[in-house]
């Protein structure tokens, strides 16, 4: 059939704005992935699982072997300390106010808090528990306020809270009854968060083992993610900036490259839901962080991988493992920190 040249005009001009909308497509899909993960530091014999960025320019990091790294450059160089006296201790979280003060958390017996005011010259010890089993795994702060969480003791989640920037430490009996074989991961100081919010705070924590779940606002809610072993389960937790949705990450670290059942996305208003993501990340996850309402950045010993749709599909960015991802406050990049001493920003 003859198409009238009027006509056929039309359906070329139709034909190349299809292609134009597909190519634009492509190359803008393409373009929300184009971050880049850049290496500033790697090397030192430590593992690095506490991670903590104040201001725009101060980075502080700390881990194993007594390890305190601080920037104040915003994370392009960092200058390394190892704690006098502690040489031998793995400070798996970290929690800094500025460039002078931050406090470090030491895992394992006896469970010890460290207080710097002197940008890590000296530390003073703000809180110790001798008793045979403790084990602190994570801290978190809102403003002068801060929360640290360990293993159970009989029975129970050790909980200590402190209302003056950590100087003094009070042990809170918690209500919740630990299973056998269900604790926290002190894989990067993220399991638990303390929510600022306008009708007081409350505090929101994930464990894993044997069992995985969700405590908050004192319900504890089983959680749809890998368990039945002691390398399974919730390994931490990102809040959205509105703090009422979030995602909690987590899988299986002795086999890291599964990747289902390794994140949920959670919401908390009206009540307490939770849901799987359509495209899962590549693997076993320790950390994530919101960039933005809609961009989630997760690292773990798979990789990072990135979401720009609030966690509901994962590309992988990376082949390098990381443990621990903060967010600059001014929100230009991210830091990420990891095994062998290696300290990477994230460009976007």
């Amino acid at each position: 059939m003859q198409l009238e040249p009027a006509f056929r005009k039309k359906i070329e001009i139709l034909y190349m704005r299809s292609l134009l909308i597909i190519c634009l497509s492509c190359f803008s899909f393409s373009s929300l992935f184009a971050q880049t993960v850049v290496v500033v530091e790697q090397g030192q014999k430590v593992s690095l699982r506490g991670l903590s960025m104040p201001t725009a320019s101060v980075v502080w990091a700390s881990g194993s072997n007594g390890k305190v790294a601080k920037s104040v450059d915003g994370g392009n160089t960092f200058r390394w300390m190892t704690v006098e006296g502690y040489g031998k201790r793995d400070f798996r979280d970290i929690e800094a106010f500025d460039s002078s003060t931050a406090i470090i958390m030491a895992v394992d017996t006896p469970a010890i808090i460290l207080k710097t005011t002197d940008g890590g010259k000296t530390w003073r010890k703000v809180f110790e528990d001798l008793r045979p089993g403790m084990f602190l795994d994570a801290m978190d702060f809102s403003g002068k306020n801060g929360v640290v969480i360990g293993d159970p003791i009989n029975g129970k989640a050790f909980m200590a809270v402190t209302s003056d920037k950590g100087d003094s430490w009070i042990p809170k009996e918690t209500p919740d009854s630990m299973m056998d074989g269900e604790a926290f991961f002190a894989s990067s100081g993220s399991n638990i968060k303390l929510l600022g919010l306008k009708r007081g705070r409350k505090t929101l924590f994930v464990s894993g083992g044997i069992q995985s779940r969700f405590f908050y606002n004192g319900k504890a809610i089983n959680l749809p993610l890998q368990s039945g072993r002691n390398s399974t389960g919730a390994n931490g937790l990102a809040l959205n900036p509105n703090q009422q949705q979030g995602i909690i990450i987590g899988g299986d670290f002795a086999n890291d490259r599964r990747s289902d059942s390794a994140i949920l996305l959670f919401s908390l208003n009206p009540k307490v839901t939770f849901s799987q993501p359509v495209t899962p990340p590549s693997g076993y996850k320790s950390a994530a962080v919101f960039l933005s309402k809609t961009y989630v950045l997760a690292c773990g010993t798979s990789g990072v991988d990135l979401s720009v749709d609030g966690g509901l599909n994962w590309k992988n960015i990376s082949n390098i493992g990381f443990h621990v991802a903060v967010k600059s406050p001014d929100g230009q990049y991210a830091i990420m920190a990891g095994g062998n001493g290696r300290i990477a920003k994230v460009l976007f």
